[in-house]
Parts: structure tokens; sequence; C-alpha cells
């Protein structure tokens, strides 16, 4: 049932998706603006949310008629579109910076568990087992809490350059990774 090979996998997978590091120039901006961050407070809605929609996102679907094998496929999209604004600097997917709502909205969602997250992991019960899963959301999610913790640090140390490499690294991992995801559905 546990696999430590399938739950590096989903880590990764996640990590890249969910790109708490590449996300930090929005989060600084937003935490500057707002004043704080609840770092817990928005690591537990984020997660929350995640687990929700492991476990009822296969019931939504079905109201739909969509089957999982469909959704991977079009999650697997949504993933490469993701790669590609990481890859390429560009916003395929907008949001609204404006919008002043503290921790949990922007940060919890749609930042930390937006729609490419989401897709990705009912997409992922495609593939693997949910307690390997929520292991890989575990670890993301302790991730994303050091991140938030830690962000002004982070910034300071990376600078802008160092950002923006990493973004561009996990757009090619993101890319790969929603070509397996097509290839394993379609």
């Amino acid at each position: 049932m546990f696999s430590i090979q399938d739950i590096t996998t989903i880590s990764l997978t996640l990590f890249a998706i969910i790109d708490i590091i590449g996300a930090l120039p929005i989060i600084i901006t937003i935490k500057n603006r707002e004043k704080s961050l609840d770092s817990g407070k928005a690591t537990l809605a984020a997660g929350a949310l995640m687990a929700l929609f492991l476990f009822l996102g296969e019931s939504f679907l079905k109201l739909f008629g969509i089957d999982l094998p469909s959704f991977a496929i079009a999650g697997s999209i949504v993933i490469f579109l993701i790669g590609l604004e990481m890859i390429l600097g560009i916003e395929l997917l907008k949001s609204d910076p404006s919008e002043k709502t503290g921790s949990i909205i922007p940060i919890a969602f749609p930042i930390i568990a937006g729609s490419g997250t989401l897709t990705t992991i009912i997409s992922m019960r495609a593939v693997y087992s949910i307690p390997n899963i929520l292991i890989g959301l575990l670890i993301n999610l302790i991730f994303v809490f050091v991140v938030l913790r830690s962000s002004s640090w982070i910034e300071r140390k990376l600078g802008s350059s160092g950002l923006s490499l990493i973004r561009k690294f996990f757009g090619i991992v993101l890319l790969s990774i929603a070509v397996r995801i097509f290839k394993s559905n379609f």
C-alpha cells in the first residue's frame, strides 16, 4: 500500500504544482500589503481544501458524468499550461492581485490550493493510492508552512534571479509530469 517511490513522485509533483517558491513574489506582495501573514491558517485552509477535494472530488465529477481518466487528461492539460507559464514567464491563468482578503484568500486559495493543485490531486487518484497521496500532501503542507514562515528570509537569500531559475526548472518538471499523466490515462 505504501510506496516510497510513489510518495516521492507525488511529493515532487505537488511541490512543482504548488510552486510555493515561485509564488514567493506574490506572497511577499500580499504580506506587505496586508501587513501580516498567518502561515498556519493559510496552510491549514489549503490542506483542508486539498483533502476535501481528494475525497469528494470524484463524487463531484460523477454528478456531471465525468470519469476520472477524462478528468486526469483535462488536468494534465492544465498542468501543461502552468508549466508553460513558469517557463515562458507569461500568465495564462489570471488572478486578481488587488483583492484584500488576508491569508486564506488568495494565499490558501488559489495560490497554494489552486486549480492546478486540485486538478493534480484528483488526477493522481487514477494512478496512486489515497494513503500515498495523503502523505505527499502532508509533506508539501509542511514545506509550504516553512516557506510561508520564512518568506522574507528566503527572498533575501535567493534574490530575484534565483527565484526565476527555480521557477523555470520546475516548469520543465511540470511539462514532463503533464505528458506522463496524459499518456497513462489516454
